[in-house]
């Protein structure tokens, strides 16, 4: 028998920011790709929690309190989870 190790199944259960649906609030897990520098200079970082407000061309989160619209490209390389 394999039992999965926790962090295997953190990272099974993420998702990509582009993937949550509007009005979910979910948990920053990894950063990953060439605009994390570019996401980290905008708030974003491993374990903050947001709420992705609205799809489109552009998303918009809230993060920390402030509404911020970032690309479909910049939101694919946020790697998201649910809050549990």
């Amino acid at each position: 028998m394999h039992f999965a190790q926790a962090a295997d199944l953190e990272i099974d259960s993420a998702m990509t920011l582009n993937q949550v649906r509007v009005g979910c609030d979910v948990q920053i897990r990894v950063l990953s790709g060439p605009g994390c520098e570019r996401l980290r200079d905008l708030g974003f970082c491993e374990e903050l929690t947001l709420r992705k407000l609205a799809g489109g061309r552009n998303l918009i989160c809230s993060i920390c309190g402030t509404r911020m619209a970032i690309s479909r490209e910049l939101a694919e390389q946020v790697l998201v989870s649910p809050l549990s």
